[in-house]
């Protein structure tokens, strides 16, 4: 068996207040002076504004506040940094099924992403709320495991910590001939009951 694990353990780390960046404004105390080419000190009207070149008129435009853009041949990621890890479709999957069975999302947004009795079994998980946690505590995906059992089908599994409780909860992933994946069976803490009609 050649089970992955694609998540480690992670846990949330504490966010330190964000300060935005200090502004260096000409008109406050201690801001920056304007730059001149030259060297030297830029002149100023009497409103603090640079005078206006001949023929010129004053029209104000909004600040280009776009990020730059960065081309492939100067592309270089600094170092230390990578680009983000794009994420599985088990991932993907494990957070879509966890805010449903967590009531953060209806049942009904993952009625594209599921085939065959996966939405009736959805449907009766999401009844019962099982990992809906009181004081406010949002349940995690805490680490995902699957196993290709052929190309275009994984088994996957995830453990999610809900309050005070660690619950297992598996699932199966199909690719379509769309090359979507979707999810054909879902269990949660234990396997799932057989309707009588099967």
């Amino acid at each position: 068996m050649n089970k992955v694990m694609t998540r480690s353990q992670r846990r949330p780390a504490p966010r330190a207040a964000a300060r935005p960046p200090a502004r260096r404004d000409s008109g406050r105390p201690g801001g920056a002076p304007p730059r001149t080419p030259s060297g030297g000190t830029a002149r100023t009207t009497a409103g603090g504004r640079p005078p206006a070149g001949p023929g010129t008129t004053h029209r104000t435009r909004p600040a280009d506040n776009r990020p730059g853009t960065v081309t492939r041949a100067s592309g270089a990621v600094p170092a230390g940094q990578g680009a983000p890890a794009q994420p599985t479709a088990t991932d993907v999957f494990a957070e879509r099924l966890l805010a449903v069975l967590s009531g953060r999302r209806p049942v009904h947004a993952m009625l594209r992403h599921t085939l065959g009795r996966a939405y009736d079994d959805l449907v009766r998980l999401a009844e019962h709320g099982p990992l809906r946690t009181l004081r406010g505590a949002r349940p995690v995906v805490r680490d995902i495991g699957h196993y290709e059992v052929r190309p275009g089908t994984i088994e996957a599994f995830a453990r999610i910590r809900a309050g005070d409780r660690l619950r297992a909860m598996a699932f199966r992933l199909e690719r379509g001939t769309d090359h979507r994946w979707r999810c054909t069976a879902v269990e949660l803490g234990g396997p799932r009951p057989r309707p009588e009609d099967d």
